[in-house]
């Protein structure tokens, strides 16, 4: 799947940690709540950029 793609799945998934929250676990006051929800996109998040940039290379200016 082409780069882009990806980040357009980043961006979806920062639109769900302000949609969700706000709306589907409204009265959801427990830690499996907001807090858990945040917690598991953040660690998609990190694994959806670490699978982006894994081929990203350094290139030297000689």
């Amino acid at each position: 799947m082409k780069r882009s793609k990806w980040i357009w799945l980043i961006w979806a998934l920062v639109l769900l940690c302000y949609l969700v929250p706000y709306t589907l676990l409204t009265h959801v006051s427990a830690w499996y709540g907001s807090f858990l929800f945040w917690s598991v996109a953040g660690v998609i998040v990190i694994a959806v950029n670490l699978y982006i940039t894994k081929d990203f290379e350094e290139h030297s200016n000689d």
